[in-house]
């Protein structure tokens, strides 16, 4: 079975008397262990696919498997669940806590999981996850210590801490100057080639979504294309640079 199985999923919202149809019917896959990136410009619905994938939001009709579970009829309370135990989310702000070491940044998850674990084992844990995203020497570093690239590694460990089925980051490097954006998309790559992570990059940009293996592309609420991409624009991506986002013109390392 797949990881992620989508059928006819629509999802409508009201505005008044209005009804606004923002995903119409959209049907796709995730593999075990893919790395996908899904691509879509402002307004094609691309964030509410990716809120309904990660239990954040329900569709108006159609149906939704997540590791083998139902998620569309889930209430927000079993929503709330499956996000903890099955999904991981890391985000173009970062989102740590200002004043709380990387460690305890990681670890916080692990205080609202159904498996309660030892402060020790809390710890361990958590310092397995830092060390995984070559942060073994910025363990009691606050966010304010460290930089921008050290800060997302931060939010990919503390969305690893549970083990997910799947991660999805949501422009991810849209907070990142050029070269960091590639360090940040590498680690991505990695974690999904050496540790079997499934991943989702949601954006809107090319360049970023040619580091992933396929490219599934919404456009005004439908799936337009769901490419594979090739070996050789796999390697080039891993080699040329990416642009420098214009929020990130002032170079955050």
């Amino acid at each position: 079975m797949e990881l992620i199985e989508l059928q006819h999923i629509c999802k409508t919202y009201k505005l008044g008397d209005i009804d606004v149809p923002v995903l119409k019917g959209v049907s796709l896959t995730v593999g075990r262990g893919e790395l996908v990136a899904l691509m879509g410009a402002s307004g094609s619905g691309k964030s509410t696919l990716m809120n309904i994938l990660g239990c954040l939001d329900r569709p108006s009709s159609g149906r939704y498997w997540l590791d083998g579970q139902e998620m569309s009829g889930l209430s927000s309370d079993q929503r709330a669940l499956a996000r903890n135990r099955k999904i991981g989310f890391v985000f173009q702000n970062f989102n740590l806590l200002p004043r709380t070491s990387a460690i305890d940044n990681v670890a916080m998850p692990l205080a609202y999981g159904i498996t309660h674990l030892s402060e020790p084992e809390t710890r361990r844990r958590a310092e397995e996850m830092l060390c995984r995203v070559g942060l073994q020497d910025r363990l009691e570093h606050q966010p304010s210590q460290l930089s921008g690239g050290q800060q997302q590694r931060v939010a990919i460990a503390r969305a690893l801490v549970n083990r997910p089925a799947v991660l999805f980051a949501d422009e991810p490097t849209g907070n990142l100057d050029s070269r960091t954006s590639a360090e940040v998309l590498h680690m991505f790559q990695q974690l999904n080639e050496q540790e079997h992570i499934t991943i989702i990059l949601v954006t809107h940009d090319a360049h970023v979504a040619r580091f992933a293996r396929r490219t599934i592309r919404i456009h005004d609420g439908v799936i337009r294309d769901a490419s594979v991409v090739s070996d050789r624009e796999a390697h080039a991506s891993q080699t040329a640079p990416l642009p420098i986002p214009a929020a990130a013109a002032g170079g955050i390392r």
